[in-house]
Parts: structure tokens; sequence; C-alpha cells
């Protein structure tokens, strides 16, 4: 069970370094338009295509794993304590994270980019307003939506567990349907196209983990790969699903051989990173917005030489997953030595202490 878990950790860290990577593209590459070099402009267009086309990769398989660590709660443990342990940590710092980075990110554009425009609607983080924030908040308009979604899923997948044999059917045709008739907010979108993989894994993940470690894949490469073709056809029609579910096999069965082959310890870098995603993901949107600004702000000044434009186009995600990493990572420590992990953690609930007789 335990290397079961250092595996599963590593995927997770995956998961959250293509999250980073995600942010990290979409908030400078789509804003650079002064760039010297004809290469330049190339390698941020070639960025921005990398980053779509992992899009199946990354939110599909990171709540699958997500569903399927919390099975127990949603199978064996009561409503209190699957509260207590499971729902109010999120709910935590869901709302503690929401006002840091909302804060955070409007000082932020106040200070290096006072021209810009924002659409205060579209981000909770971006709100003029509380109440445009508990509106963005409320709405899954928020940076923070894949804890909006943990919420949602967990207390929903607990709550229609014995009718989960054809929610499965609902959740996937629900999944597809949101390309095609969204709602108003971006988040609440994705909260509802990725409902399918959280619901796979905290129901069925524990047959499906048994099913893929017992096939013998090479004998079904021609069926896998039939399957891949018409998959990436239907992604390219906006039906992404087959996909998706394609790469949680794939991702899940190359983590699952090698650890059969190597060893799995506990300082492996993707499971110390995966051990983070939480510390990771609510600090990295503050550092990549700060980094973006300023960056973004330096290129199209036009002031940097051509060599040094390409090295930071061709190289800048990897070094801003590198220092979120190793931020979100410094940030962990300090919550746990200097405040009790107050930042992650929600404070104990106080035990009134009984008179002494």
């Amino acid at each position: 069970m335990k290397q079961k878990t250092l595996w599963i950790n590593q995927i997770k860290g995956l998961c959250i370094c293509l999250v980073v990577i995600y942010h990290s593209v979409i908030t400078f590459y789509p804003h650079l338009n002064a760039l010297h070099s004809p290469l330049s402009a190339l390698l941020a267009k070639c960025w921005v295509y990398f980053n779509l086309y992992l899009a199946p990769f990354r939110m599909p398989v990171f709540f699958f794993i997500s569903g399927y660590l919390i099975r127990r709660y949603i199978d064996e443990v009561d409503w209190k304590n699957s509260l207590d342990k499971r729902l109010w940590s999120i709910v935590w710092v869901l709302m503690l994270w929401g006002v840091l980075q909302w804060q955070a990110l409007t000082h932020l554009n106040a200070w290096l980019a006072p021209e810009r425009e924002l659409n205060t609607t579209s981000n909770a983080a971006y709100a003029d307003s509380l109440t445009g924030f508990i509106t963005g908040m409320l709405t899954a308009s928020t940076s923070l939506w894949y804890l909006y979604a943990l919420v949602v899923y967990f207390t929903l997948c607990k709550l229609l567990s014995r009718w989960k044999v054809p929610l499965v059917g609902l959740l996937a045709l629900a999944s597809i349907a949101i390309n095609f008739m969204p709602l108003p907010w971006w988040g609440m979108n994705s909260v509802v196209r990725n409902m399918i993989y959280y619901s796979l894994g905290a129901w069925y993940g524990v047959q499906l983990m048994t099913w893929m470690q017992a096939r013998v894949w090479r004998r079904d490469w021609l069926a896998v790969a039939a399957f891949a073709v018409v998959s990436v056809v239907l992604w390219f029609a906006n039906v992404p699903l087959p996909l998706s579910l394609l790469s949680i096999l794939l991702i899940m069965t190359l983590f699952s051989r090698l650890e059969q082959r190597f060893a799995v310890g506990p300082d492996n870098l993707l499971n110390v990173i995966g051990s983070n995603t939480i510390a990771i993901y609510t600090t990295h949107r503050i550092l990549i917005e700060g980094m973006s600004l300023f960056l973004i702000h330096e290129l199209n000044g036009g002031a940097w030489p051509v060599w040094a434009e390409l090295t930071l186009v061709l190289f800048y995600p990897f070094a801003s997953l590198l220092l979120c990493t190793l931020v979100g990572l410094a940030a962990r420590k300090l919550s746990t030595a200097l405040t009790g992990d107050f930042f992650f953690t929600p404070p104990a609930r106080l035990t009134p202490v009984q008179a002494a007789r």
C-alpha cells in the first residue's frame, strides 16, 4: 500500500507541474507583441499550442487520482468525520487563499501594470469589490477552482453513491455537452467537465486499478492504437472525453510499470512535489502573475538583446516551474514551522477544558 501511494503521489506531482506550466504559458506568451526575432515569435506560438495539446493529460488525471484517494471517505466514513477531516480542510484553504490571491493580484497589477484593463468579473482575484469577489468564488470563477471542485465532487459522490451506475453515464454526457452549451462561468464549465473523472476514481477506482495492472498491454496495442486515433479525431471535434480517459489509462499504466521495475522512494522529486500539491497550487498563481507582468513589460519594451529574448522565450515555463515549486515547498515548510501550518491546514477546533473537581 505504501508503494502504491508513492507512485500515485508521483502522478500528482506530474499533474501539478503541468498545471504550473499551463498557467505560466497562458499568462505570458499571448501578451508578447513586440518580439525582435521571428524565431522568438515562433517559439512563443509553439509553447501556446503545446500547452493546448497537454490539456487531456492534466486535469482529468489529477481528478481521477483525487477521487481514487478519497474513496474510503465516500464508502466507509460517516458524514461528521468526513466533514471534519476532508471537506473542512479544503474549504479553509479555498477561503484563505482566495482572499490572499485577490489582494496579492490586485496590488501586483496596480504596481506593475496600472494601465492594464482587467475584466473584474472574469476571475475573483480581479474583483473590484467584496460582492464581486464573493460572486466569483461562488461561481467557481477563480484560479482556485480545483479546490472548489473537490468540495462539490466529494459531496455529490458521497450523497449519490447508491445511484453511481446511471450517474456515471449522465456525468459523461454532461462532460461532453458542456463543450457545446457552456455556462456563463468558465470555472463552472471546468467543474462540470471534470466531475466524470473524479467520480470514476471515487466509485470505480479500485476495480479500474486492478484491471489496469492485470492487463498485458502489449497484446492489446492494436486496440489501444485504434482507440487513440478515434480519440484524437473526437478531440479535434471538441469531444475530449475519450482522449482524457485514454490519458488516465496510459499515465497510470506507465507509472505503475515504472514502480514495478524501479524502487520509488519517499525522497523522489515527483513524490515530494506530489506531497505538496496544495502549497504549490495556491502559491504559484501569485508568483506567475508577478513574473509575467514584469517580463511582458520588459520584452515588449524592446530593451533585451535577441539572444536573451530567445533564451527567455524558450525556457520561461521551465524556469517558472522551478521557482514556483521551490517557493511552494518553502511556503509549506515556513507555514508548518512558524504557524503550525495555518496557511494550509485549518486550525484545530478548541475543545472546552472541563473544570477540575
